[in-house]
């Protein structure tokens, strides 16, 4: 498909079935292209009218690329795609006996298969004071809200200093891939500031601290991995608390099960995902694992002959339990999607989705990165990090993203730049 080509209508295109996709995320974008140019009609409805590539968020809340460089438009995914219309709306409900969605203008459409590709949203856990005052990191929105917030806090802790000595703490809840990768672009964007931007800080004084309530980091990775990153997370100058139990966030500090507290100027949720709160979880009565939608191994929900759900949103059957809520497996159940809606389609049988594990990896700052791939098995440092830039590089949606992410990161290899450390004032107010 190329972006701005003018579609071509299909002959009879209102009388094809109409298949309506609810996210425009990982999953529900493979859906569409799995789709695209098929016999039937599509629409993708989204809140937002852009796909956002979110594993690098974290670079765009540490000032490391700018929002736009890890957005794509939807209706120029679909540029080309005669079948593919894009609503820009907020569903409100399903109405599964009358095939139809309403969204939050009240308008109402109709569909014969519906897949719902929402994603997820974070896992505050019933913490108080934790959906009020941490910072997740799940949109753009988040990301711009985050980096708000960093700046922020560094431009007061210099006018601060000058009254005297001062600690400032920056806390990362959460080892996994997402807490990790914030935890040490978010040291190496400390250093970078104080030191290119003139800051009268002391970077003594400023502390990256992440917590978790398990007893390493990475549970995914065997313990030589998580002993790799945590290494390396030391060596860049973070600090790591294990056996830390989060029991409550407060406007500048959070409180730990022991009754200790650790004042800080801003705590970076990346704790865990869930959907309750989204319209998967609304699907039905029985949930899966995290609130999400249970499906049959086809992608249907169960009960349901029309209605699918993929990715994040989907608790999806394997032989252990239910899949992971990663972004290859949303794009593998969107691609497994679109397959069986044009198998009943053409009337014939539906396949199960069979997984294909390619992997999980995680970047520590620059040269460092730890990778753990079935048949090659542990891939670290140099090496690691290289195989996480392609990867990134690859799954990147348009050429222009991927051209001005890899000159954004040459150029902060060789010479790191000033940057895009902005501070901008509706950040606090996006959605």
């Amino acid at each position: 498909m190329s972006p701005g080509n003018k579609k071509k209508p299909l002959r009879d295109l209102q009388y094809l079935p109409h298949v309506v996709i609810i996210g425009g995320g990982f999953g529900g974008i493979a859906t569409a292209r799995g789709l695209a140019d098929r016999g039937v009609r599509v629409t993708v409805v989204d809140k937002h009218n852009f796909h956002t590539f979110l594993p690098l968020l974290y670079q765009v809340a540490t000032a490391g690329l700018e929002p736009a460089d890890v957005a794509y438009p939807i209706r120029t995914i679909f540029g080309s795609a005669a079948n593919i219309d894009f609503r820009h709306g907020k569903v409100k409900a399903v109405h599964h006996s009358e095939n139809r969605i309403v969204l939050e203008d009240d308008s109402v459409i109709e569909y014969d298969h519906l897949v719902v590709a929402t994603g997820g949203t974070a896992a505050f856990f019933g913490i108080p004071g934790a959906s009020q005052y941490s910072l997740p990191l799940y949109s753009l929105a988040d990301a711009r809200r985050l980096r708000n917030r960093l700046l922020l806090s560094l431009e007061d802790a210099e006018v601060r200093a000058l009254n005297g000595a001062i600690t400032l703490n920056f806390v990362v809840v959460g080892g996994g891939p997402t807490g990790v990768e914030t935890a040490g672009a978010l040291s190496e964007l400390i250093r970078l500031v104080i030191k290119r931007d003139g800051l009268r800080v002391d970077p003594a004084s400023v502390h990256v601290i992440l917590v978790d309530r398990e007893k390493r980091l990475l549970l995914n990775f065997p313990e030589r991995g998580s002993a790799y990153a945590r290494m390396e997370l030391d060596r860049i100058g973070v600090e790591m608390e294990f056996d830390r139990i989060v029991t409550e966030v407060t406007d500048h500090s959070l409180r730990f099960a022991d009754g200790t507290e650790l004042e800080a100027a801003a705590v970076i949720w990346a704790a865990g995902l869930t959907t309750v709160g989204t319209l998967a979880h609304t699907l039905s009565e029985e949930h899966g694992p995290g609130g999400r939608a249970l499906v049959e191994p086809d992608l249907r929900l169960i009960g349901s002959h029309n209605v699918w759900a993929v990715g994040d949103a989907a608790a999806i059957p394997d032989a252990t339990g239910y899949l992971p809520q990663l972004a290859p497996v949303a794009i593998q159940s969107g691609k497994r999607c679109a397959q069986n809606i044009l198998a009943i389609v053409n009337g014939t049988p539906t396949e199960p989705l069979k997984y294909r594990n390619k992997g999980i990896m995680a970047t520590i700052g620059r040269h460092a990165a730890i990778a753990k791939v079935p048949g090659l098995g542990i891939i670290r440092g140099t090496a690691g990090w290289l195989a996480w830039l392609g990867l990134h590089l690859w799954y990147l949606v348009g050429f222009r993203n991927r051209i001005r992410v890899l000159i954004n990161w040459t150029w902060r290899y060789f010479d790191w730049p000033s940057g895009p450390r902005l501070i901008v004032a509706d950040a606090e107010t996006a959605e």
